[in-house]
């Protein structure tokens, strides 16, 4: 039966990510933020206790055998997304897991089986642009069949990300870190969505050559073909001398001379990495300053980048408003609301699982969508490694309907 009853959420690990995703929790009435997680950073816990009244726990074992805690939005480095989603699943806790769902297909095996034997729901994967208002609009134009079918994708990312404070999981492959693991879901839920969510195969490369931060990969390229032979190129560079912003006409890349002080800075070891990272994180004076964004905010590319889709009468980008549509009779654009601001607009992926579990929704972005793409991610590595095709065998459709 349908319920409006107030969800009430546990959060683990309250650093950089929950910055990002603290003010869609905050706004959306339908939640209630009553405990927290952090192994290491105890000042953390008592921000979080005194912001919202909630109780401050030292492991996720802890805030799992809360029994107020309904459902656990697990924010922790991607090493510990599988074993974390796992103990919450044992727990009787819903989850709502941050993007990988796991950094291998036995991980992601191995939450799937958690989630189906305690009949929680599972959200895997969340948090990327994939489902902004933007895709959801230029996913309605493809699937009106106004343009004719669908014929390519290709999309484009420059970004300063390898020069931003990082952890040494952020870039150490192995745990979950590099571009490919922490960026690439970004454009790879996108194209999934738009291109109907089955891609057979993957071919890929990956690059790192930048001295300043040697052990991770900060550049792939990838081709992927979906069943029905639709192409999508993907690229991503993560070095920061060329940013995308200057790719469209209402953007412009201020960043240039202070990435290259940057640079210079990391090859000399004159960076604190940890202290820059510290103050971007949940409970310090720097928390939430580069995340979040006024509602008339234009779009931008970000992490997705610039993408164009192509079909068989027209193709289709975005524009600082929504979106551009390119015809038979030339060239319009189309306003898309974006509540929230025009970056990751986080409420239809909360509201999605509150759906499932009050109101026994299917969900989207279950635990097979989850491992779908991070299959995908793998699939890059893997292909880059081997310097050969992936042929995929965890893909799922998107749903009728979306």
């Amino acid at each position: 039966m349908a319920s409006d009853a107030v969800l009430k959420v546990g959060v683990a690990g309250l650093g950089f990510g929950s910055t990002e995703f603290m003010p869609t929790l905050e706004r959306l009435p339908q939640i209630e933020l009553v405990a927290a997680a952090d192994s290491l950073r105890p000042h953390a816990l008592r921000a979080f206790e005194s912001r919202y009244g909630g109780h401050g726990y030292g492991s996720v074992e802890e805030l799992c055998a809360d029994p107020e805690v309904e459902a656990v939005w697990i924010s922790t480095p991607n090493q510990f997304h599988a074993e974390n989603a796992i103990t919450a699943a044992e727990a009787g806790k819903h989850i709502l897991l941050r993007k990988p769902m796991g950094v291998s297909m036995d991980e992601c095996q191995r939450v799937l089986d958690a989630v189906e034997r305690s009949g929680v729901k599972l959200l895997a994967g969340g948090q990327t642009q994939g489902t902004s208002p933007h895709t959801h609009a230029v996913r309605k134009v493809i699937a009106s069949g106004e343009l004719g079918g669908l014929r390519a994708i290709n999309v484009w990312a420059y970004t300063g990300w390898m020069l931003r404070p990082r952890m040494p999981q952020e870039v150490d492959e192995s745990m979950g870190g590099g571009v490919v693991w922490r960026q690439a879901p970004h454009q790879i839920e996108t194209v999934r969505y738009l291109g109907g969510g089955l891609v057979r195969s993957v071919r890929a490369m990956t690059g790192r050559w930048r001295p300043e931060r040697p052990d991770g990969s900060g550049y792939y390229a990838a081709y992927l073909e979906f069943e029905d032979g639709t192409p999508v190129t993907m690229v991503y560079n993560a070095y920061g001398y060329f940013d995308s912003v200057d790719l469209v006409s209402w953007g412009e890349d201020k960043g240039h001379e202070s990435r290259a002080k940057t640079r210079k800075a990391m090859l000399a070891g004159e960076v604190d990495e940890e202290a820059g990272k510290e103050r971007t994180r949940f409970g310090s004076p720097g928390e939430g300053s580069i995340v979040g964004g006024r509602a008339d905010r234009p779009w931008m590319p970000g992490n997705l980048g610039v993408f164009i889709v192509s079909c068989e009468s027209g193709d289709i980008r975005m524009s600082a408003a929504g979106m551009y549509v390119y015809d038979d009779e030339g060239m319009r654009e189309v306003a898309v609301p974006q509540p929230g601001g025009a970056g990751m607009t986080l409420d239809s992926e909360v509201m999605e699982l509150y759906d499932a579990i009050r109101s026994d929704k299917p969900l989207f972005h279950d635990g097979r969508w989850g491992m779908a793409t991070a299959e995908v991610q793998w699939a890059i590595i893997e292909s880059a490694k081997q310097r050969k095709e992936i042929m995929l065998q965890h893909q799922v459709p998107v749903p009728a309907g979306y």
